[in-house]
């Protein structure tokens, strides 16, 4: 009699829980990740019916062949790398590399694809079509790994993708999926002002960067408030001001830098141009010059519909009506959104923020962590999903 998928996760769950931890205590940068494919590589070389490659040095990809008949491909995917930031939790399996901690939850995201692995490789007889199993590397850092993964062909052949991001804001116990705009495109802009130094106490004599950096911080917002369509999401944010080296000198040059995010991809063309024609103008007008670099990031992820109804029907049967909530769009930006390209797919968030037990900091701080008890969930929505969608249509 095959184990029910609920009894099946329960009774993996310690090692699930072990292996994020020993992920946590030895996080690796994105592109730097070969210790961490290693581990994985070495862990999924003990389960039984795995083929395993490198698609790149620091990605993982294990491909599962059901034995119970034809059915779609379908492609899991989990996240590796971990964030320059230093960690502050005093866990026992806290960060043992100073500067570097998963502050995003990618040492769970792994552990659960691993566990979903096990789980189907146990019941490749009733499995029908493929299943591959991708562990990329470089979520953090653009150009990022999916696009690299995608690019050696670890789409080709597959019929929808399915992800999934632990979600400190949502309790545990919740799952939140919703079709169409899910998270937003993550651009970055710099602008260098070049303008004529002098002394601080003569101010006419120069041509003042500061000051015109300044008019052109508070004038990029018209391009969201005026510029824009009031009902297409959009935010321009700039992070970055650099001017100046002493008190009584007023420089020759100040840079800005930033962050633009969207959803439509006409905007995001735009937004470009909005903003270098207020850079333009504002320089021009105070006899400056200027550099505007504007960079994308990752594109926009869509859910598809229909993959979409199908995932929140699998959360439906496998947590219960209670556990599934409606997404909302995030102006964070994923690169799952490269295998979206390649084919339809869906990405959902796994609640694992617990306010009485004080996990309920935000991403990418240094005392994040997540609540063990959301691996379990996340394993039973993925060992579900891929039993329901990679059979046969």
């Amino acid at each position: 009699m095959t184990t029910s998928t609920t009894d099946a996760v329960a009774q993996l769950a310690p090692q699930v829980v072990a292996w994020r931890r020993h992920l946590h205590q030895h996080p690796e940068l994105a592109f730097q990740e070969h210790r961490t494919a290693e581990y994985v590589e070495g862990v999924l070389r003990s389960f039984e019916g795995l083929q395993i490659s490198r698609p790149t040095p620091t990605s993982v990809l294990a491909v599962l062949k059901g034995e119970g008949g034809a059915g779609r491909t379908v492609l899991l995917r989990a996240d590796m790398d971990a964030l320059p930031i230093h960690e502050e939790n005093d866990f026992e399996f806290a960060s043992k590399t100073a500067g570097v901690m998963h502050a995003c939850g990618h040492d769970g995201h792994t552990a659960m694809l691993l566990g979903a692995a096990k789980i189907l490789s146990e019941r490749r007889a009733q499995l029908q079509g493929e299943l591959r199993f991708i562990f990329q590397h470089a979520e953090e850092l653009f150009p990022g790994g999916a696009q690299q993964v995608v690019d050696a062909g670890v789409m080709d052949g597959v019929d929808l993708a399915v992800g999934a991001h632990l979600y400190s804001s949502l309790p545990t116990g919740l799952i939140a999926v919703r079709a169409g705009a899910t998270m937003a495109a993550p651009d970055t802009f710099e602008i260098v002002v070049r303008g004529k130094g002098g002394h601080g106490a003569h101010p006419e004599q120069t041509v003042d960067p500061v000051v015109i950096g300044a008019q052109i911080v508070t004038n990029l917002q018209h391009v969201v408030s005026r510029y824009r369509d009031p009902l297409e999401p959009m935010v321009v944010s700039v992070t970055q001001f650099h001017a100046g080296t002493a008190d009584n000198v007023i420089p020759d040059v100040a840079t800005l830098g930033g962050t633009v995010r969207t959803f439509d991809a006409q905007l995001r063309e735009n937004a470009a141009v909005w903003m270098e024609r207020v850079v333009k103008g504002i320089t021009e007008a105070h006899g400056a010059r200027y550099s505007f670099r504007y960079q994308q990031g990752y594109r926009a992820l869509h859910n598809d519909p229909v993959v979409t109804g199908e995932l929140q029907q699998v959360v439906h049967d496998t947590l219960g009506e209670a556990a599934l909530v409606e997404g909302k769009p995030t102006m964070g930006g994923e690169d799952f959104s490269a295998y979206l390209t390649k084919a339809p797919g869906a990405f959902f968030f796994v609640g694992a923020g617990n306010e009485e037990e004080g996990i309920s900091a935000p991403h990418h701080h240094p005392r994040f962590t997540v609540d063990e008890r959301a691996l379990e969930h996340g394993m039973r929505v993925m060992v579900g999903a891929a039993m329901r969608f990679t059979q046969g249509v």
